[in-house]
């Protein structure tokens, strides 16, 4: 049985009305983009030093731990926010306490968000924020982490460099990410009622404002018609009371028939981007279980 800590935060979370916006089409996306950090003020960084640089359209904020650092990897954070909004305080929250619990450094993306900027726009945009990362790091000492949204943009920026036979990242941290931008999946419907942050009408409607010209099921946006062989190591974590849940269980079963070498939590009657959540037990676990994700990999 889910913790009580799980049915204070999912109650928190309704009551915040996140679920009302994610019903609405076209999604108010303003109301969302209220709750964006752009600059981290002190008390967000928890400890951590911070630069900030461009490259492109997205602001790069540097996270380096004060106590001790690992400077040979660098975790790459893309956000999640339905690719119109974020990062959010979750988002900065969760990347603050990875960097200074594991000494390693990090960057938090924050990306062109729709409907001003489409998928062509956000997409160039991480590729050449990853190609900066390799000027100063070794490929196989950067780590790829998303969540949603954020999730979605670091397999799809896997699948582009497998294209170009470009280096590719260590691992991949994927957090609740959407696999199909197209929401068509029939098992999404019976979710719905139990996802206490997002609603199918919602998502479909971002996605729509970031898609452009391109079909909603082109592998640019929706990476479960793409390949995912050659990919390096995945840890994916689902929540089954998540609307992305049905295509996250589509995207894990390719992933398994094309190779990948992949490690799957899945959190039993967890919302979506579970791990992130504050207090809630199950959510701080998974947190913990991240950290030491990345502790194996920079030892």
């Amino acid at each position: 049985m889910p913790s009580l800590s799980y049915y204070i935060v999912t109650t928190v979370l309704r009551i915040k009305g996140l679920k009302k916006i994610f019903a609405q089409d076209p999604i108010p996306y303003e109301k969302l983009r209220k709750e964006d950090i752009h600059i981290p003020s002190k008390r967000v960084l928890k400890g951590n030093a911070s630069t900030q640089f461009k490259v492109l359209n997205t602001l790069v904020t540097s996270l380096v731990p004060k106590k001790y650092n690992n400077d040979q990897f660098l975790l790459l954070y893309c956000p999640g926010g339905a690719f119109v909004s974020g990062p959010n305080l979750l988002s900065w929250d969760s990347l603050a306490k990875l960097v200074r619990n594991t000494g390693i450094n990090a960057w938090m993306l924050d990306y062109p968000k729709a409907p001003e900027a489409k998928i062509l726009e956000t997409t160039q945009n991480i590729d050449a924020v990853y190609a900066k990362a390799l000027e100063q790091y070794d490929a196989s000492r950067i780590i790829l982490i998303g969540d949603s949204a954020g999730g979605n943009l670091i397999l799809t920026l896997t699948q582009r460099l497998i294209a170009k036979q470009q280096p590719l990242p260590r691992r991949l941290i994927a957090i609740s990410p959407a696999f199909d931008g197209s929401m068509t999946n029939p098992e999404i419907d019976r979710v719905d009622p139990y996802d206490c942050m997002l609603s199918k009408k919602g998502v479909l409607s971002a996605k729509r404002m970031c898609q452009g010209n391109l079909d909603i099921k082109d592998p640019m946006l929706s990476p479960l018609y793409g390949s995912f062989k050659n990919f390096p190591p995945v840890d994916l974590f689902m929540g089954e009371y998540d609307v992305l849940y049905p295509d996250q269980k589509l995207g894990r079963a390719k992933m398994e028939q094309e190779g990948v070498d992949l490690n799957v939590t899945i959190g039993k009657k967890m919302p979506h981007i579970w791990p992130l959540l504050p207090v809630m037990k199950e959510g701080v676990n998974a947190l913990k279980k991240i950290e030491k994700i990345i502790l194996q990999q920079i030892k």
